[in-house]
């Protein structure tokens, strides 16, 4: 199947998606660090000094109120204004919003009073936090005149792009490296995009889709477009801030993979005090890295301002990036919140995964137990104390990577059909005592 198509592509607007009632903020692009001004265009780079491009927006023409976004469909567009797109949303209808977990069985294991886990593991449509991004990008990428739907991807990334270009027509191509998980090379391929999987790790996929894009001028949701596609991560730091009530917890663990996330959370949170919905400090951000692929934890024990790259190696595939596209904005955005980070082993992911699901009944990838392994770490070092509180980002799910737990579960007790036969294996579990009382207490 060819990867491209000719024909134009024009959906028509959703009912779900919120009327915009004024014009765009969205004004142009910025370099992050020389702040040169750029039209809000599909560029990623600084064309003086090779900086990373954000959105700007004008603030002052943004006048929304909580009380106008609660009643707004529960997506990730209720934050419409903050947004940069120009006029309505494509796609994304039922992307975001996913629930904050008060975590009090968790927490009380942890030794803590107030812990909630920021659950993507059960976005819409393909279970993990790269549907909110996706939307905000796909949207922009038909704004923008692209007809082909692309990106560079560890998997989360890539099924999102794919399902989101399913539903709204337009062809699709992901790269991705050729030794991901059969689970998520799976919630790919079921969408029918063309997969490309490429000898080499994210880091040699990425330099690829970088060329190709180039080349061809296909919508590289986190190359050409990363400037609008980062954007929709910020959606995960106003739900937080919504959900608590309108106001900031003491501290926020974030996986860091690309670098996405983290300093988009943080960019958030300083808008909804911008815009004056939120008021207060704004929390500790907290980096958190596999030990396999730590650039980013690395750098800021070292004391540097850019992770220096490495070659990944940890079954945290989803977060496996051995030189993070926004590593110098995750080392920055963590150390101005007075944050820190924290690199745990592959055993210490799957241990925490084990514990969040037997005591909160949440599945979290490799990622997910990334994230509570490092925040396990950081109690345990003091810098988060029991009376604080603290969200921890799960931004994948399993049921995507179920083979990690491969020997590390009890297996089923197999039994026959006859009642004789569970009688005595139910007796055979019962101690002296147990077999004397009427207790009917299940098997620990």
């Amino acid at each position: 199947m060819s990867p491209v198509k000719s024909d134009s592509f024009s959906p028509a607007p959703s009912r779900q998606s919120p009327i915009r009632k004024s014009p765009s903020a969205l004004l142009g692009l910025q370099c992050h660090l020389c702040k040169a001004q750029f039209p809000a265009e599909a560029s990623y780079v600084c064309g003086k000094c090779l900086g990373p491009l954000e959105p700007v927006y004008d603030y002052r023409a943004i006048k929304v109120t909580r009380e106008e976004i609660e009643q707004r469909p529960k997506n990730l567009w209720r934050y419409l204004e903050l947004l940069p797109i120009m006029g309505e949303p494509l796609t994304g209808f039922h992307s975001g919003f996913t629930p904050l977990v008060r975590c009090s069985r968790l927490a009380d294991r942890l030794g803590l009073s107030e812990l909630y886990i920021k659950d993507d593991t059960v976005n819409h449509p393909t279970l993990s936090y790269k549907d909110r991004v996706v939307s905000v990008a796909a949207t922009r990428a038909v704004e923008l005149g692209f007809k082909v739907l692309a990106c560079a991807s560890t998997g989360n990334l890539a099924n999102s792009v794919a399902a989101h270009a399913a539903r709204m027509g337009m062809e699709c191509c992901v790269l991705i490296p050729d030794n991901l998980e059969p689970g998520k090379v799976l919630g790919s391929a079921i969408y029918r995009p063309t997969i490309l999987a490429i000898a080499g790790n994210y880091d040699d996929v990425n330099r690829l889709s970088t060329q190709v894009a180039d080349r061809h001028g296909w919508g590289f949701v986190n190359i050409n477009l990363r400037s609008y596609y980062a954007e929709g991560a910020k959606t995960l730091g106003f739900e937080i801030a919504e959900q608590l009530g309108w106001r900031y917890p003491r501290h926020i663990v974030s996986p860091v993979a690309g670098g996405t996330l983290l300093p988009r959370i943080h960019r958030g949170l300083r808008e909804l005090r911008e815009i004056g919905l939120v008021e207060g400090e704004l929390p500790h951000i907290h980096a958190a890295q596999a030990a396999g692929s730590a650039p980013v934890v690395r750098a800021l024990e070292a004391g540097l301002d850019h992770p220096e790259p490495v070659r990944p190696d940890t079954i945290a595939k989803s977060i496996a990036i051995g030189n993070p596209a926004d590593g110098f904005q995750v080392i920055e955005s963590v150390r101005s919140t007075g944050g820190t980070g924290a690199a745990v082993t592959d055993t210490q992911i799957i241990d925490a995964i084990q514990l969040l699901a037997e005591t909160e009944g949440i599945f979290a990838e490799p990622a997910g137990g990334t994230t509570l392994a490092a925040t396990i770490e950081l109690v345990r070092r003091g810098v988060i104390k029991s009376g604080e509180s603290v969200v921890v980002c799960v931004t994948g799910n399993g049921y995507k990577t179920m083979d990690v737990l491969d020997g590390r579960l009890t297996p089923p007790v197999r039994l026959g059909r006859g009642f004789k036969e569970f009688e005595a294996w139910w007796e055979s579990t019962r101690g002296a005592g147990a077999r004397s009382s009427s207790s009917t207490q299940p098997v620990a």
